[in-house]
């Protein structure tokens, strides 16, 4: 099934902007650190380093700031200017996300945007097309953990 076409409403990303951006990030950090090494090769991703990079969800109001550093990804919490800005709807991360779509398809027809050092811009695309998108299903399966016995509802519990 092919995600469809939409985009969140502008009231939307007006309140996604005022709403702290730390949780979000973390949640994108985290994610990143756990592809880092099994899925994004560290050696590959080097020249990020230190640098600064921000995310954004254009209809979501969401900026997501973020740098790689030598223990992982890391939030950043400054307004210094990113050295990769990287811009996108919701559903186009999630059609890169799903392999529906590909970084140049969406680069190409606008409606992903690279800004900043180019040659990083060129570093992510390329990472990301090289990662082996069916394996990563195996490799976050490991991740699995059942849900502590006080989570369960209870057969007709609320």
């Amino acid at each position: 099934m092919k995600i469809p076409a939409f985009t969140l409403p502008a009231p939307l990303a007006r309140l996604g902007a005022h709403l702290p951006q730390l949780p979000p990030t973390l949640a994108l950090v985290g994610g990143l650190n756990l592809a880092l090494d099994r899925v994004l090769p560290r050696d590959t991703l080097e020249p990020l380093t230190g640098k600064r990079l921000l995310l954004k969800v254009t209809d979501a109001g969401m900026a997501l700031r973020f740098t790689l550093t030598p223990r992982g990804f890391r939030p950043l919490f400054d307004g210094r200017a990113p050295d990769l800005t990287i811009s996108a709807t919701t559903r186009d991360y999630l059609a890169l996300a799903l392999r529906e779509e590909d970084p140049d398809t969406l680069f190409f027809s606008r409606r992903l945007l690279m800004e900043g050092e180019t040659d990083l811009g060129l570093l992510v695309k390329n990472t990301l097309d090289a990662v082996d998108w069916d394996s990563l299903g195996t490799q976050l399966a490991r991740f699995r953990l059942p849900l502590p016995t006080g989570l369960h509802t209870p057969a007709g519990g609320h």
